[in-house]
């Protein structure tokens, strides 16, 4: 994608949030004024820290599983009697000692999701995209254009809009079509109004909203 940066003016304190408003082939048709308590608030990074940390823990694997002796499959079947054979006693073939027994002390599933509230979640969410406005990375397209579904129809557009770098797209819930156009492109992340992932959403550039997206934004971060 090339292209140079847009001219920007970031937010001043106090100010009603706006956002400019691009066609799909990059013009400036309009401006948006954005709701004050989703776009306008002061970010709180110690809500945004707590948040980003809760939601990269729910995304660690599981790790690694090993069975103990109760665990592995096996006959219960006292392997040979008990005096008179000079051998140590034993009662299991399932014991530690022996291959294929069972694993003392080895490690097991853990679950690291972290429970966080969701009215905090929302603030974390709100504190970002607050910052993205202020700092003049957000605008909004009258509808992103993608028929398609191909990744050169958005590349197409990302050059029109001269959006460079990790990028941030939010499309409405049901545009499979922008999912897929975005597919390809590794610094390109889509998101849902109700789903907005908290770590694209810091490592983003620039932040781009379909108009008909904001609406449904506003509403669930509200």
């Amino acid at each position: 994608m090339k292209g140079g940066d847009r001219s920007r003016t970031a937010q001043t304190a106090g100010t009603v949030p706006r956002a400019p408003v691009y066609s799909a082939l990059g013009e400036r048709i309009d401006e948006v004024e954005l709701t004050q308590a989703v776009f306008g608030i002061r970010p709180h990074k110690a809500v945004v820290h707590q948040a980003l940390v809760a939601e990269l823990a729910g995304e660690r694997a599981r790790g690694a599983s090993t069975k103990t002796r109760g665990e592995v499959a096996g006959s219960t079947r006292k392997i040979w009697r008990q005096k008179g054979t000079g051998r140590a006693r034993h009662g299991s073939r399932k014991a530690p000692i022996f291959v294929g027994g069972g694993i003392v002390f080895g490690p097991r599933p853990r679950d690291h999701t972290q429970r966080l509230p969701k009215a905090m979640r929302r603030l974390a969410v709100r504190s970002v995209l607050s910052d993205a406005v202020r700092d003049g990375r957000l605008i909004v397209v009258e509808g992103f254009g993608i028929t398609e579904g191909r990744t050169r129809e958005l590349v197409d557009l990302l050059d029109g809009l001269e959006v460079e770098g990790r990028t941030a797209l939010i499309a409405a819930s049901e545009d499979r079509l922008v999912r897929r156009a975005a597919r390809n492109l590794p610094d390109v992340t889509v998101l849902s109004p109700d789903d907005l992932s908290l770590a694209p959403l810091l490592a983003a550039q620039r932040v781009v909203i379909d108009r008909a997206a904001l609406a449904a934004m506003e509403r669930v971060l509200s």
